[in-house]
Formats: structure tokens, C-alpha cells, sequence
């Protein structure tokens, strides 16, 4: 019997060598024997298993990632990735948006927009580099003048693609034509909520989309923002996502900024909105390592073709995309647990809370004061102080 790597599955040389699930979003981690045995299987002519652990072969096609039956593939070459490997590119294509919503960290927008060629150049490096997961954004992503022709080079890649989006302009023609894995819709609320920060009108249309979307079997995940008319609707929300079938439910504390600053009624102090940090489900879009604080798999790149720890970065980029990918990923340098004020204190939360976010900390090495209240970490100190 020949043996074939499935369809949606691609080996990625990493720290650790892998094979990833772009279709499912899972990556295995493997020995080297198992990595060679699967780079042999990883050719449209396949492989035979004479040599092979036996019960290696059986697990890889429970779990869907050989199959016995021929594939026809473009795999990409295997080239080692730098350390720590760039697994997640947020590509913000454009920073045009047709809303004006009250809580966005862009502010007002420049009409930036990267051109196609710096676009496809880009996912070149990604690729090369054993990237994970393109996070397409914006502003809105369909804004972009040329989004038709971003759409068809996608199909060329060997990582997941995931679409930022308000919903308000996909149309059935795009949903039959978009070459992503996920999409991703910002839902800020029930709809009072939702239509509070971000206009009246958008809620029905937002939802209608999501449902179009997972109609039409594409996974959806869903992006809130904690805010002042959005708080009593948590509930709500975590009742209404699991029953439609969304996949991830991230749910975070805008950082103030842009346009959050003129919208003050809008903003939620740290020991009000922490506890809403606690809802959410899934496994996100980003993770982390072991030792490190946020980010050390994550780079943007914004619409003006600067590159940033993430997007709220932007003021302080670390170049632009004329020097490269890998260049631009070796200045990103990233920030261990023990550079933290939470690793001083003797943080029990650590290893899972990774000192939150570094740009709504205090300070680049202080705390993320939403996290701590979160983890209920200052109620804790101040009940110790007064016992």
C-alpha cells in the first residue's frame, strides 16, 4: 500500500518539527524519524511503509494526516525557520473602513494600502519562514481596491487564512469565491451593544453574515471588544455563539487609543472590564511560548508596509517591508517573563496569562492591570493588606 499526506496537511520545519492541519487548525509535533517518514509521504507519488513504525502509520491515518489515496499538491520547500519561528503574520492590507466606529485603534485612516505585488511577496516570506496563519486585515480587508486579486493568490499557500472582517460587504458571489479557511467577524454586542460603538443598522447584517458564512461552510470565529453599553450582554452572546456553531469566541479590552481616546463614555476601568476577560471560548488566534510574553510567534504589517510587534505598535515600527521578512523578524525581539514586574512578584497566573498585553500594561514591563483583575490578583493582595 502507498501512504499520501493528505490534502490539508503541510510539514512545517519549526523549532520542533511538525505537520500542520491547515484545514482544522492543529499542529502535531514529531520526532525526526517521523518527520523524514512523512516528507517521504509528502510527494503526489506517495510512499511506502516498509520501514515505518507500524503503529505511527495507524495513528497518522486515524487522525486524517495520510491517507491512502493519491493527492495532488503543491508542497512547499523545506526551509528551517528562524528562532523563535514568525507563525503568525497579521497583514493589515489596508487601513480604509466604511465604519467609524467608536473604540477602533486606527483612528482616523490615511487610505494606505499595500499593492498587490508587496502583497504576494510578502506570502512568499511567510511560507518561506513555515509560517501558521495569515490574519487578513484592515481597516476592512474588502475595502482593499484590488481584494479580487489578493483572493486568487491565496490558493498558492500552505498556511491558514483567516479573514478580519465587519461583515457588512460580503456579498453570496464573495462568499462562493473567497479562498480562506476562517473568518473572523467583529461582534461587539447584542444589538444594543454591537450598534452602540459601531452604528445602527450593523447588528442584523453582521449576523445574517455569520450564518451565511457557516451556511456556507466556512469556519467562523467571532472578535468583542469590552465596552460601557455592551456589559450586561456577555451572557447573551456566549448563549447565542455556541448555538450557531461558532468555533473561537475572543473577547478583549480595547486598548485606548485612536478613537477610543474622543470616546471616553465608552472606555471600562480595569476592575470593572477584567472579569469580563473570563468569557470567550476556543483556542484563539495567536498563542504564545512557554517563558514569553505575548507575541512571540506574531508580527504586523501595516498598510504603509511598516512592520510592528502588533498593530497597536505602529508608532514604533521596526522597519518596513523593503528590507524583508526574516530582517524585519530578527529586530522583533521578543519579551521574556523574567523581564516582567509580574515575574518579580511571584505571579501564580504566569505561565497562562503571560503578563497580558504589553501595550495596555502600565508600562512595557509593568502589569496588564485588565489581566490581573481577570485572574483576580489585586482583590487578592488588597483582601491580604487587610487581613
Amino acid at each position: 500500500m502507498r501512504y499520501y499526506l493528505s490534502n490539508s496537511f503541510v510539514l512545517k520545519l519549526l523549532e520542533t518539527p511538525s505537520v500542520y492541519d491547515i484545514k482544522n487548525d492543529e499542529l502535531y509535533e514529531l520526532d525526526d524519524d517521523a518527520f523524514e517518514f512523512l516528507k517521504k509521504c509528502s510527494g503526489n507519488e506517495g510512499c511506502k511503509g516498509e520501514g515505518a513504525d507500524k503503529g505511527f502509520i495507524e495513528y497518522c491515518l486515524s487522525e486524517g494526516i495520510l491517507t491512502s489515496e493519491p493527492v495532488n499538491v503543491k508542497r512547499p520547500l523545506f526551509i528551517k525557520s528562524p528562532v523563535p519561528s514568525l507563525r503568525y503574520l497579521e497583514l493589515q492590507i489596508t487601513d480604509k473602513c466604511n465604519l467609524k466606529c467608536k473604540h477602533c485603534y486606527i483612528g482616523k485612516p490615511l487610505d494606505n494600502e499595500l499593492s498587490v505585488g508587496e502583497i504576494k511577496g510578502l506570502l512568499n516570506e511567510f511560507e518561506a519562514m513555515q509560517g501558521l496563519r495569515l490574519l487578513i486585515t484592515g481597516g476592512e480587508p474588502l475595502m482593499h481596491s484590488r481584494f479580487e486579486e489578493i483572493n486568487s493568490l491565496l490558493p498558492e499557500y500552505n498556511f491558514r487564512k483567516i479573514l478580519f472582517t465587519n461583515g457588512l460587504l460580503l456579498t453570496e458571489k464573495l462568499f462562493e469565491e473567497l479562498h480562506v479557511d476562517e473568518i473572523q467577524f467583529s461582534v461587539d454586542g447584542m444589538k444594543h451593544g454591537h450598534e452602540a460603538i459601531r452604528g445602527k443598522g450593523t447588528y442584523e447584517i453582521v449576523m445574517r453574515k455569520v450564518k451565511e458564512a457557516i451556511d456556507n461552510g466556512i469556519a467562523v470565529s467571532a472578535a468583542t471588544m469590552i465596552h460601557r453599553e455592551n456589559l450586561g450582554e456577555f451572557e447573551e452572546m456566549d448563549g447565542l455563539f455556541r448555538e450557531i456553531g461558532i468555533k473561537d469566541w475572543t473577547v478583549d479590552a480595547p486598548c485606548i487609543s485612536g478613537n477610543l481616546r474622543d470616546n471616553p463614555l465608552f472606555q471600562v476601568a480595569p476592575e470593572v472590564a477584567g472579569k469580563y476577560l473570563n468569557y470567550g471560548f476556543g483556542d484563539g488566534l495567536h498563542g504564545g511560548g512557554e517563558g514569553f510574553a505575548c507575541g512571540l510567534h506574531l508580527m504586523s504589517v501595516l498598510a504603509n508596509g511598516d512592520a510592528a510587534k502588533c498593530a497597536f505598535y505602529s508608532h514604533m515600527p521596526v522597519g518596513n517591508i523593503k528590507e524583508g521578512l526574516r530582517t524585519l523578524w530578527v529586530k522583533m525581539k521578543p519579551m521574556r517573563l523574567e523581564e516582567l514586574e509580574c515575574f518579580h512578584a511571584s505571579c501564580q497566573f504566569m505561565d497562562s496569562c503571560r503578563g497580558g498585553c504589553r501595550f495596555r500594561a502600565e508600562d512595557i514591563n509593568k502589569r496588564d492591570l485588565y489581566r490581573c483583575h481577570a485572574y483576580g490578583i489585586i482583590k487578592e493582595k488588597a483582601d491580604m493588606k487587610s487581613a
